[in-house]
Protein backbone atom coordinates (compact mmCIF):
# COMPACT_ATOMS: atom_id res chain seq x y z
CA UNK A 1 0.00 0.00 0.00
CA UNK A 2 1.15 4.03 -0.28
CA UNK A 3 2.31 5.50 1.94
CA UNK A 4 0.11 8.41 1.63
CA UNK A 5 -2.91 5.50 1.55
CA UNK A 6 -1.77 4.17 4.70
CA UNK A 7 -1.92 7.45 6.12
CA UNK A 8 -5.18 8.33 5.04
CA UNK A 9 -6.65 5.01 6.06
CA UNK A 10 -5.12 5.47 9.63
CA UNK A 11 -7.31 8.75 9.85
CA UNK A 12 -10.13 7.46 8.06
CA UNK A 13 -10.22 3.76 9.15
CA UNK A 14 -13.67 3.47 7.56
CA UNK A 15 -11.89 3.93 3.78
CA UNK A 16 -9.94 0.92 4.15
CA UNK A 17 -12.62 -0.91 1.81
CA UNK A 18 -11.86 1.80 -0.50
CA UNK A 19 -7.88 1.40 -1.04
CA UNK A 20 -8.41 -1.09 -4.36
CA UNK A 21 -10.12 1.74 -6.02
CA UNK A 22 -7.90 4.85 -4.61
CA UNK A 23 -4.90 2.44 -5.82
CA UNK A 24 -6.60 1.46 -9.33
CA UNK A 25 -7.33 5.27 -9.43
CA UNK A 26 -4.00 7.13 -9.05
CA UNK A 27 -2.17 4.09 -11.36
CA UNK A 28 -4.72 5.78 -14.25
CA UNK A 29 -4.16 8.95 -13.27
CA UNK A 30 -0.20 8.32 -13.69
CA UNK A 31 -0.55 6.39 -16.78
CA UNK A 32 -2.38 9.49 -18.23
CA UNK A 33 -0.04 12.38 -17.31
CA UNK A 34 2.82 10.28 -18.52
CA UNK A 35 1.76 10.37 -22.03
CA UNK A 36 0.80 14.22 -21.81
CA UNK A 37 -3.04 13.60 -20.84
CA UNK A 38 -5.08 15.88 -18.79
CA UNK A 39 -7.74 15.54 -16.07
CA UNK A 40 -11.18 16.49 -16.92
CA UNK A 41 -14.00 16.82 -13.61
CA UNK A 42 -17.41 17.40 -13.54
CA UNK A 43 -20.02 17.52 -10.45
CA UNK A 44 -22.80 19.55 -8.95
CA UNK A 45 -23.22 21.45 -6.09
CA UNK A 46 -20.80 20.62 -3.57
CA UNK A 47 -19.22 17.74 -5.57
CA UNK A 48 -18.56 21.39 -8.24
CA UNK A 49 -16.81 22.56 -5.80
CA UNK A 50 -14.59 19.63 -5.27
CA UNK A 51 -14.00 19.85 -9.03
CA UNK A 52 -12.57 23.20 -8.58
CA UNK A 53 -10.20 22.04 -5.43
CA UNK A 54 -8.69 19.29 -7.38
CA UNK A 55 -7.81 21.53 -10.14
CA UNK A 56 -6.28 24.31 -7.48
CA UNK A 57 -4.22 21.04 -6.24
CA UNK A 58 -3.07 19.84 -9.49
CA UNK A 59 -2.40 23.23 -11.85
CA UNK A 60 0.12 24.14 -9.09
CA UNK A 61 2.44 23.74 -6.43
CA UNK A 62 0.13 21.75 -3.21
CA UNK A 63 3.12 20.22 -0.92
CA UNK A 64 6.18 20.70 -2.96
CA UNK A 65 7.85 23.21 -4.92
CA UNK A 66 7.56 22.79 -8.63
CA UNK A 67 10.06 24.92 -10.58
CA UNK A 68 9.96 25.45 -14.13
CA UNK A 69 12.88 23.43 -15.89
CA UNK A 70 16.17 24.92 -16.10
CA UNK A 71 16.07 25.06 -20.15
CA UNK A 72 12.86 26.53 -20.13
CA UNK A 73 14.25 29.06 -17.73
CA UNK A 74 17.08 29.83 -19.89
CA UNK A 75 15.01 30.28 -22.93
CA UNK A 76 12.95 33.38 -20.88
CA UNK A 77 15.80 34.79 -19.60
CA UNK A 78 17.62 34.61 -23.38
CA UNK A 79 14.18 36.08 -24.92
CA UNK A 80 13.16 38.36 -22.05
CA UNK A 81 16.21 40.04 -20.22
CA UNK A 82 13.96 42.62 -18.94
CA UNK A 83 12.03 40.22 -16.63
CA UNK A 84 12.29 36.50 -18.08
CA UNK A 85 14.15 35.73 -14.66
CA UNK A 86 10.89 36.75 -12.40
CA UNK A 87 8.60 35.35 -15.32
CA UNK A 88 10.43 32.08 -14.89
CA UNK A 89 10.55 32.04 -10.68
CA UNK A 90 7.13 33.03 -10.73
CA UNK A 91 5.58 30.02 -12.51
CA UNK A 92 5.01 26.44 -11.30
CA UNK A 93 4.51 23.35 -13.17
CA UNK A 94 1.47 21.61 -13.64
CA UNK A 95 -0.81 18.37 -13.85
CA UNK A 96 -2.97 19.57 -16.86
CA UNK A 97 -6.70 19.49 -15.05
CA UNK A 98 -9.78 21.57 -16.30
CA UNK A 99 -12.85 21.94 -14.38
CA UNK A 100 -16.52 21.66 -16.53
CA UNK A 101 -18.45 23.32 -13.88
CA UNK A 102 -16.44 27.05 -14.54
CA UNK A 103 -16.93 27.77 -17.96
CA UNK A 104 -20.29 30.32 -16.94
CA UNK A 105 -20.86 31.98 -20.88
CA UNK A 106 -20.95 28.65 -22.26
CA UNK A 107 -22.67 26.64 -19.29
CA UNK A 108 -25.60 29.17 -19.80
CA UNK A 109 -25.76 29.64 -23.58
CA UNK A 110 -25.51 25.49 -23.76
CA UNK A 111 -28.33 25.34 -20.78
CA UNK A 112 -30.58 27.95 -22.47
CA UNK A 113 -30.14 26.64 -26.34
CA UNK A 114 -29.82 22.88 -25.82
CA UNK A 115 -29.86 20.89 -23.07
CA UNK A 116 -28.95 21.38 -19.30
CA UNK A 117 -28.35 17.38 -19.09
CA UNK A 118 -25.66 17.68 -21.48
CA UNK A 119 -23.64 20.44 -20.52
CA UNK A 120 -20.81 18.17 -19.39
CA UNK A 121 -21.32 15.72 -21.70
CA UNK A 122 -21.12 18.47 -24.42
CA UNK A 123 -17.33 19.70 -22.79
CA UNK A 124 -15.90 16.24 -22.45
CA UNK A 125 -16.69 15.59 -26.72
CA UNK A 126 -14.68 19.32 -26.94
CA UNK A 127 -11.54 18.90 -24.53
CA UNK A 128 -11.39 14.73 -24.53
CA UNK A 129 -8.58 13.36 -26.13
CA UNK A 130 -7.49 9.49 -25.80
CA UNK A 131 -5.26 9.51 -22.98
CA UNK A 132 -7.38 11.72 -21.27
CA UNK A 133 -9.25 10.71 -17.70
CA UNK A 134 -12.34 11.84 -16.40
CA UNK A 135 -13.19 12.38 -13.12
CA UNK A 136 -17.87 12.61 -12.11
CA UNK A 137 -17.96 13.05 -8.54
CA UNK A 138 -21.64 12.54 -7.35
CA UNK A 139 -22.93 11.67 -4.06
CA UNK A 140 -26.10 9.56 -5.88
CA UNK A 141 -24.04 7.54 -8.60
CA UNK A 142 -27.09 8.78 -10.66
CA UNK A 143 -26.25 12.57 -11.20
CA UNK A 144 -27.53 12.55 -14.81
CA UNK A 145 -25.86 14.81 -15.83
CA UNK A 146 -21.92 13.70 -14.71
CA UNK A 147 -23.97 10.31 -16.16
CA UNK A 148 -23.63 11.16 -19.54
CA UNK A 149 -20.35 12.68 -19.32
CA UNK A 150 -19.08 9.70 -18.40
CA UNK A 151 -21.22 7.93 -21.03
CA UNK A 152 -19.47 10.51 -23.83
CA UNK A 153 -15.93 9.72 -22.30
CA UNK A 154 -16.15 6.15 -22.48
CA UNK A 155 -17.32 6.18 -26.17
CA UNK A 156 -14.36 8.17 -26.62
CA UNK A 157 -11.93 5.94 -25.40
CA UNK A 158 -11.17 7.89 -22.21
CA UNK A 159 -10.77 6.55 -18.57
CA UNK A 160 -13.13 7.52 -16.47
CA UNK A 161 -13.32 7.89 -12.18
CA UNK A 162 -16.31 8.02 -10.23
CA UNK A 163 -16.06 9.29 -6.88
CA UNK A 164 -19.45 8.01 -4.99
CA UNK A 165 -21.73 7.13 -1.78
CA UNK A 166 -21.74 3.17 -0.83
CA UNK A 167 -24.12 2.47 -3.76
CA UNK A 168 -22.12 3.44 -6.44
CA UNK A 169 -25.74 4.29 -9.01
CA UNK A 170 -25.31 4.24 -11.73
CA UNK A 171 -21.33 5.06 -12.11
CA UNK A 172 -20.50 1.73 -10.43
CA UNK A 173 -21.10 0.41 -14.04
CA UNK A 174 -19.94 2.69 -16.38
CA UNK A 175 -17.12 3.79 -14.63
CA UNK A 176 -13.23 2.03 -14.91
CA UNK A 177 -12.70 2.72 -11.27
CA UNK A 178 -15.59 4.26 -8.71
CA UNK A 179 -14.47 5.27 -5.46
CA UNK A 180 -17.15 4.21 -3.16
CA UNK A 181 -16.95 5.57 0.21
CA UNK A 182 -18.66 3.73 2.82
CA UNK A 183 -21.99 6.53 3.91
CA UNK A 184 -25.28 7.03 2.46
CA UNK A 185 -26.23 10.99 3.60
CA UNK A 186 -24.69 13.69 1.19
CA UNK A 187 -22.39 15.46 3.55
CA UNK A 188 -20.68 12.40 5.31
CA UNK A 189 -20.19 11.20 1.33
CA UNK A 190 -18.39 14.75 0.35
CA UNK A 191 -16.79 14.58 4.22
CA UNK A 192 -14.76 11.51 2.57
CA UNK A 193 -14.73 12.52 -0.90
CA UNK A 194 -12.02 15.21 0.56
CA UNK A 195 -9.02 13.80 1.81
CA UNK A 196 -9.33 10.71 -0.71
CA UNK A 197 -8.54 13.26 -3.59
CA UNK A 198 -5.63 15.27 -0.97
CA UNK A 199 -4.43 12.40 -0.80
CA UNK A 200 -4.87 11.71 -5.03
CA UNK A 201 -2.96 15.22 -5.34
CA UNK A 202 -0.23 14.79 -3.02
CA UNK A 203 0.41 11.28 -4.53
CA UNK A 204 0.42 12.75 -8.15
CA UNK A 205 3.03 15.29 -7.43
CA UNK A 206 5.53 13.30 -5.37
CA UNK A 207 5.08 10.92 -8.44
CA UNK A 208 5.87 13.79 -10.59
CA UNK A 209 8.15 16.09 -8.90
CA UNK A 210 9.52 15.24 -6.01
CA UNK A 211 13.60 15.12 -6.66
Amino acid sequence: MHNEIEKLIKKYPDLQQSVDTIEKAFNLLVESYRTQGKLLLCGNGGSAADCEHIVGELMKGFTLNRPVDREFERKLNEMYPEDGEYVAQHLQQTLPAISLVSHSALSTAFINDVAADMLFAQQVYGYGQVGDVVIGLSTSGNSDNVVKAMKVAKALGLKTIGFTGESGGKMNDICDVCIRVPWKETLDIQERHLPIYHTLCIMLEKEFFQS
